[in-house]
This record gives C-alpha cells, sequence and structure tokens, in this order.
C-alpha cells in the first residue's frame, strides 16, 4: 500500500522527482529569449526532434532531442564534423515571417540581411500560393490594371515552378538568369520581381537586362486579306478590325454594340488599354458589313477575351499557313496588325502627329518607331509626284491633311502648288 502511495507520488527508491528542478525550456538562437512554443514534432531517421516558434521574434528552430548519434555511425568513417553538427542540441530548421508577431520591426531587419527573406528550407506549395494570391491583392488595391496583375502573376508561378524561391532573390536572380527567354522577357521578370518585394517592404540588387531593340514584322496587305480570308466568320470580323482601327487586342474585344456607328462609318475606342487614349477611327463598309452578319449575345460585339481568342486564331493561323504553303502568315500577331496599320498612316500622310492620334499614344516616343519602319520598308522612294494646286486656304488644309507638301509661291492666277509621291 505504501509503495503504491509512494509510486503516485512520483518516489522512486527513496528519491522523489518533485525535488528535481523544472525543466527550462531551450533559449530562442536568434533573440535568446525563453518565451517559446512548442511547435510540432519532426520525424527524423535518429529519433524525433521537437521544433519551437519564439513568440518574441517569430523565429523557428528545433531541440533535437538524441543529443549523440547512433554509435554505428560514430564509428564509421563517413562521420564527420558537417555531419555531427547535425546532432547539436540547438540547430535552425527554417527561418519564418510569422504574422500577428509582437516584434516585426526585427523581423523585417533580419530578413533585409538574409537576401530579402531567404529561407534554408524550400518553401511549400501552400506557403507559395498563399503569397502570391497576397500579392495580386495587394496590387489591386494599388490600382494595377488587371492586365498587368495577371501578367505579373502569371511571371511569378512560372519562375516558382521552374525552381525559383521566391522568398530568396538570390534564387529568383538564378532562376531567370537559366530561363532561354529574350532579353525583354527577363527584364519583364525583374519588374514582377521587384514589384512583388516592394509589397514586403523590401528591395534587393536587381540584375540589368537590356532589351535589343528590333523592328516588328510588318507583312504584305495581300498576306494580311489572305489570313483574314481563311478564318472564320468572328476571327475575320476581328482581324479586320484590327486591320482599320491599329486598335490594341485589349481594346477592340472590349468595344460594345453601341460603339458602333453604321451611319457614319466610324467605331468609337472607349476602353482604351496601357494608357492610350480614347478615339474614334473611321472603318470601311466591309467592316461594317462583317460586323452586322455577327450574333448580337449581349452589350459586347466580341464575348470572349484576349487569351482566348488568341488561342484560336494561332490554330487558324496554322492551317492558313499551311493551306497557302507560306510561312510568313506564323508571323503575323494580333499587334502585327497594329504595327502595320501604323506603318501605312504613316507612309501616306508623314505626319507623325496623326499617326499618335490613330493609335492613342500618350508619348510620341512610343510613335517615332514608325519612322523607321517606314524607312526600312520603303526604302526607294518613286520619283513620281501626284500635283495639286490650291486656290484657297480651306484646299491647301486639305491637300496638306492629304499627305500633300508645299512646293512653290504663289502663282499669278493665285494658285500655290503642293505634291505627294505616287
Amino acid at each position: 500500500m505504501t509503495e503504491s502511495i509512494l509510486g503516485k507520488a512520483g518516489i522512486k527508491n527513496g528519491k522523489s522527482d518533485l525535488a528535481r528542478p523544472p525543466a527550462q525550456p531551450p533559449k530562442c538562437p536568434e533573440c535568446t529569449s525563453q518565451r517559446v512554443w512548442k511547435d510540432g514534432t519532426r520525424y527524423t531517421k535518429q529519433g524525433d526532434v521537437q521544433r519551437y516558434l519564439c513568440r518574441n521574434c517569430g523565429y523557428r528552430f528545433s531541440k533535437n532531442g538524441a543529443r549523440d548519434p547512433p554509435e554505428p555511425l560514430r564509428k564509421s568513417s563517413s562521420w564527420s564534423i558537417n555531419r555531427a553538427s547535425a546532432y547539436s542540441l540547438d540547430r535552425q530548421v527554417c527561418e519564418l515571417l510569422t504574422e500577428g508577431s509582437k516584434n516585426l520591426v526585427e523581423v523585417a531587419s533580419r530578413t533585409e540581411k538574409r537576401a530579402a527573406g531567404a529561407t534554408e528550407t524550400k518553401p511549400t506549395e501552400a506557403d507559395v500560393k498563399g503569397k502570391i494570391i497576397e500579392y495580386a491583392w495587394w496590387m489591386k488595391k494599388q490600382g494595377y490594371a488587371e492586365s498587368t496583375i495577371k501578367g505579373r502573376v502569371k511571371m511569378l508561378k512560372t519562375l516558382s515552378r521552374k525552381g525559383g524561391n521566391i522568398f530568396d532573390s538570390e534564387s529568383m536572380k538564378e532562376s531567370i538568369a537559366k530561363q532561354p527567354w529574350k532579353e525583354s522577357s527577363k527584364k519583364y521578370a525583374v519588374l514582377a520581381y521587384s514589384c512583388f518585394l516592394r509589397m514586403l517592404g523590401l528591395s534587393w540588387q536587381r540584375p540589368i537586362y537590356r532589351p535589343r531593340e528590333t523592328l516588328p514584322f510588318i507583312p504584305l496587305e495581300e498576306e494580311i486579306d489572305q489570313l483574314i480570308a481563311c478564318c472564320g466568320k468572328v476571327m475575320a470580323t476581328f482581324l479586320q478590325g484590327l486591320k482599320e482601327t491599329g486598335a490594341d487586342p485589349g481594346e477592340l474585344v472590349s468595344i460594345r454594340w453601341i460603339d458602333v456607328d453604321r451611319k457614319n462609318r466610324v467605331t468609337v475606342i472607349n476602353h482604351p488599354v496601357k494608357g492610350h487614349d480614347p478615339r474614334i477611327i473611321s472603318v470601311s463598309n466591309k467592316l461594317m458589313e462583317m460586323l452586322k452578319k455577327l450574333p448580337k449575345k449581349g452589350e459586347r460585339v466580341f464575348i470572349t477575351s484576349v487569351d482566348n481568342m488568341y488561342k484560336n486564331f494561332r490554330l487558324q493561323r496554322m492551317k492558313a499557313a499551311r493551306k497557302l504553303a507560306n510561312p510568313r502568315l506564323e508571323k503575323i500577331t494580333f499587334v502585327t496588325l497594329r504595327h502595320w496599320k501604323g506603318t501605312m498612316e504613316y507612309h501616306k500622310t508623314k505626319d507623325i502627329l496623326h499617326v499618335k492620334r490613330i493609335l492613342g499614344h500618350k508619348c510620341i516616343q512610343s510613335t517615332m518607331v514608325y519612322i523607321n519602319l517606314d524607312q526600312a520598308y520603303f526604302r526607294q522612294p518613286s520619283d513620281e509626284f501626284i500635283v495639286r494646286i490650291a486656290h484657297d486656304v480651306s484646299e491647301a488644309c486639305e491637300f496638306v491633311e492629304a499627305g500633300f507638301e508645299y512646293v512653290t509661291g504663289e502663282y499669278s492666277d493665285g494658285g500655290k502648288v503642293f505634291r505627294k509621291r505616287k
């Protein structure tokens, strides 16, 4: 009876467990605080390891339950100092930025010192997805456009899928450098990740990528017409609209039936993208007839997205290139038609401000490329001219708007000569 009572009281062999000092929690190796929580158990081949989380700084670490390695491992020749260090009393498992920590300033400063929040173990897929969703919502609150949010989120997901750690700037640098992308794509990846670090309040030493400036591909008008003829009704109408308006694909896919004026043959680009200006573009009777044949299923003319439209376009473009045995058709994209429109308008008028208004550019520097395109694709100007004589100011203005240039002074009959290359 006495032994059972002593056993319940924790006394064995005359020694009481109550006399032993209580076990002290381990100190945080980062801030030496003893305000730690138990944070689960890690299972290893050498035994179970208790994990801890510091409530003061948010640092995660573990305390190895097995102080000494197994006897066979100690006697083996492969035992080394590096492996022995794995059995130390306290060792770091990973570093975690915990929301709700009472000392977020110390966490942020420590994260900056460790290459923008680098973790020694790769974060889980759930951690990455959660942080990217937070990044998308942060950009939404900052007023970024939907296309910008979608593009940057897609870029971070791609880099993460290809081995990059979004919490480690050096890992992201390595991931970007390994990709067989163009310099422009790598520069965009750097821009997307820099914005991600800005959300975290961090910075990094950005790698420098300088895209090579190249002139875009400009197809012949006959090739564009052949491609349009080979496409379906909806796709052909969309391509014809891009050809005549020079609109961005995102602008044309957003037009509504109310924006189409059949009587005056104009289309209003009232949903500009990329900072463009809204504008009114004159179109042909051919495009108006094509729009008239489309079914009206809603307020918008094209009930789809640019991505879905482009996926469908690639299939029809491939069939057209094979059918006509013309591989140049494979190089035509939606943006190619915008470049074609800008080049043709400048070639006809030689008025860069007119081209700027047609394309909706806010900055004239974006329109200057079409001067180089005109010189590249029309290198041999014709020596033949069209001559017109203006007898009053209104006629002179009409000739100037049509691309004519002033040649001589006023003649005895009161007329002034204008000319334009054929």
